[in-house]
Parts: structure tokens; C-alpha cells; sequence
């Protein structure tokens, strides 16, 4: 009997493990579903409780109520495949300004714009009313990624000014936003910048912050309490050159990320363009090397996947892997630019004139 019981606890201990090694799902292709059209190269995307809100070239802004529930004729909640846009321009003395950095709180979304003078702006959900809440009209400006916290606090970062990069941060849900000084944040280094690709430049979990830079240096700065003090890690990303460097980074939790990018100039080359971290980013590896997809411009984990099934897209295609970035294939060769999961399966991305559904499979 005691050797049944032991060979029956072996069984429900191989039982119990193989579910954990294998992944969630085993994407092989990925349904695009176009959504929205226009004339504008979207590289920002925000997306909360069905509202996707957006930034591109062109001066143009929006938001699109993705996935709402209506009532059916006979009374049940059920899906809606209408999109209700809202969309407006930005103007300032007859330029068309552009964005590159979106975010949410619950009653507002805001745009930045991207090159100097570069405007902040929060637009009211109930009613679209648009406040400028910050402006910088440094020579240098220029205006990467942005995203919150929480309500209250929220944060934004930007090329190197002077002796570091710019990063402001708000804790009054957006009304007013201050810069971090130089003498509170780590310097920079020569040629040291960050690549307006995705608006993935930032990832935050609970109170901790990640941001990435690139250029002459790719590295890796960290706040553990909402921007309030700094460290800098190295990374063995390929760097040096302007266009070199990490270009989007997420993290599953707050031990496990990624950073991706590589040289959009040179698309092909695939070594030394992604790294990994299992310890919240003090230390990076080099992984998958001359055996992945080359440049992707955003990098985001499958939720509820153990930090296993991870999705990068760009204007090479897109691609997927099941084991934490050490093996990737193509899924896709749709040409895109930044997106965002709404679930384990669905996600809303954007590109040259579009965004789109994609349905994982």
C-alpha cells in the first residue's frame, strides 16, 4: 500500500507539473482585422476598459470603444462590432504636431507631442474637453512614452537635455506635471537618447518604474518609488550607433522582462537584440542571438501566460515565442508598429495608416 501510495503521488506530481512547462497556447497565425483608417502613422496606443486611445503624425489623436457591450433586441449584453471614433487635430501656428506618447486614467486621456515645443494635453472622456497641462520649449525636446500608476501619479520621458534624460511626472492626476532634475537622476552619456517606436519605452508594475534608453548607450533606469529616486543598469544590448539600442520593453512581474529592439536601418540583423532579466533588471542576458526575427519596434508578454509566451511585432513581421525569448518563429508578416493585449488571445495594434484587431490562434 505504501508503495501505491508513493507511485500514485509520483503520478499527480508529473500531472501537476506538466501543465506549468508547457505554454499557455501554441500560436502558430494571427487573424488581422483592419479597424480604423486615415492618413496618419500611429505608433502610440493606450488601452483601458474598452477604450483604445491613439497618437499619430499628421496632427491626429483619438480614441476608438473597442469591444462594447450593447443591448440585443431581445434584452442579453452581447458584443458590438461597431467602433465609435472620436478623432481631432492638433495644430500649433499651422504645424501639425505630432504624437508618439498616449495614456489613460479613468476620466481622462492625454497626448503628448513629440519634437519642441512639445505639448502635453488632457482630454476629458465625458466630454472632450482639452486642457494643456505642460509644455517644454527646450531646442532639445523630444518626447518618447508615456504612462501611469495609478489615477494620481503618472509619468513621461524624453531624449537627453543637458546632463540627463527628461522625465516628468505628475501626482495630481495629470493637471500638473514637473521635471526630474539632473541632480536627481542618474547623467547621461554621450549620444545617449530613446527611440519614439511604440511608446514602450516605460513599463510599470505596483510602484516600480523601467526605463529604457538607446543610441550611443542602451541602458536600463529603474525607480522602486514612483520616480522618486534612481538607478541605472547596463545592458549587452548592440548599442554605439543612433540607431542602436533597445527600442520597447515590458516585464511580466516585477523580476521577469525584456527588452527588444536591434537597428532599424539594418532590419535583418538579428544579433544582440534582445535581452532578458529575472532579477527586476539589475542584470541582463543576451538571449536568442543570430536566431530570431531581427528589428521589432514592441515587445509585449501574453497575459497569463507564467512570462512564457511573448509577442513582438514591427515593420518586419510578427513574431512569437513560448519560452521566455529563447526561441522565436514568425507568425505574421503584417507590417506594424506598436500595439497592446486586451486579453490572452486579442490584442489592438497600429501602424501606417491603421490599426487593427489581432486574434491570435
Amino acid at each position: 500500500m505504501r508503495y501505491l501510495t508513493f507511485f500514485s503521488l509520483l503520478l499527480c506530481y508529473a500531472c501537476a507539473k506538466t501543465p506549468a512547462d508547457k505554454p499557455l497556447h501554441d500560436f502558430t497565425k494571427v487573424n488581422v482585422e483592419t479597424m480604423y483608417t486615415d492618413t496618419t502613422s500611429i505608433r502610440a496606443l493606450s488601452l483601458r476598459d474598452h477604450l483604445l486611445v491613439f497618437g499619430g503624425s499628421n496632427g491626429k489623436y483619438g480614441s476608438l470603444e473597442v469591444d462594447r457591450m450593447i443591448t440585443a433586441t431581445d434584452g442579453t449584453q452581447v458584443l458590438s462590432d461597431e467602433i465609435i471614433k472620436k478623432v481631432g487635430t492638433l495644430d500649433f501656428n499651422g504645424k501639425k504636431l505630432a504624437t508618439r506618447a498616449v495614456a489613460q486614467t479613468t476620466d481622462y486621456y492625454f497626448v503628448l507631442t513629440v519634437e519642441s515645443p512639445a505639448f502635453l494635453y488632457r482630454i476629458a472622456k465625458v466630454d472632450g474637453a482639452v486642457q494643456l497641462v505642460y509644455n517644454d520649449a527646450h531646442p532639445k525636446a523630444f518626447y518618447d512614452a508615456m504612462t501611469f500608476w495609478n489615477d494620481m501619479e503618472g509619468i513621461a520621458m524624453g531624449d537627453s537635455v543637458e546632463d540627463c534624460l527628461t522625465v516628468i511626472i505628475t501626482r495630481d492626476g495629470g493637471e500638473t506635471w514637473e521635471k526630474i532634475s539632473c541632480d536627481n537622476f542618474p547623467k547621461s552619456r554621450e549620444g545617449e537618447g530613446a527611440f519614439a517606436a511604440s511608446d514602450t519605452n516605460i513599463k510599470i508594475i505596483g510602484d516600480n518604474a523601467w526605463i529604457i534608453s538607446g543610441g550611443g548607450t542602451s541602458r536600463v533606469y529603474h525607480s522602486a518609488d514612483k520616480g522618486r529616486t534612481w538607478t541605472v543598469f547596463e545592458t549587452p544590448v548592440l548599442q554605439n550607433e543612433p540607431t542602436q539600442g533597445a527600442y520597447t520593453v515590458d516585464f511580466y512581474d516585477a523580476a521577469q522582462g525584456i527588452i527588444y529592439g536591434g537597428d532599424y536601418t539594418k532590419p535583418e540583423d538579428n544579433v544582440a537584440n534582445i535581452a532578458t532579466t529575472v532579477n527586476g533588471g539589475k542584470s541582463w542576458q543576451l538571449t536568442a542571438s543570430g536566431a530570431n526575427d531581427g528589428f521589432k519596434s514592441c515587445v509585449r508578454y501574453v497575459p497569463n501566460s507564467g512570462g512564457k509566451e511573448i509577442i513582438a511585432l514591427g515593420f518586419t513581421g510578427i513574431s512569437y515565442s513560448k519560452d521566455s525569448g529563447n526561441t522565436w518563429s514568425t507568425i505574421s508578416d503584417e507590417a506594424l508598429l506598436s500595439f497592446r493585449f486586451a486579453n490572452d488571445t486579442v490584442a489592438y495594434a497600429s501602424g501606417r495608416n491603421k490599426i487593427v484587431k489581432l486574434t491570435f490562434r
